[in-house]
């Protein structure tokens, strides 16, 4: 066993954490919208895919049933719906939403 086998501290640990810059949503120029029906997981009503949740950086997404995102935290980036492999999510114009 070499000494790096041997340290307690050479591995990494990481826990997503919602919100440590605070409520950034006011940050966003576009918004993500989930069309249920092309959702996986709200379609087959099963714990499925969830490849929002896996890439959101900002850990926003939910791994639930209904998918839902924190809207207060997200700051719009599009990575989810870029991810999304049914093109669930759209982004949309905050401005045209209202």
């Amino acid at each position: 066993m070499s000494e790096t086998d041997k340290c307690d501290f050479t591995f990494a640990h990481s826990k997503l954490c919602k919100g440590e810059a605070g409520k950034t949503g006011g940050w966003r120029s576009a918004k993500p919208v989930i069309d249920p029906s092309r959702c996986t997981p709200m379609k087959n009503q099963r714990p499925s895919c969830f490849i929002c949740w896996l890439y959101c950086p900002e850990g926003v997404v939910t791994r639930a049933i209904p998918v839902e995102i924190d809207l207060d935290y997200c700051k719009g980036c599009g990575i989810c719906a870029e991810e999304c492999p049914t093109k669930a999510i759209e982004m949309i114009d905050e401005e045209k939403s209202e």
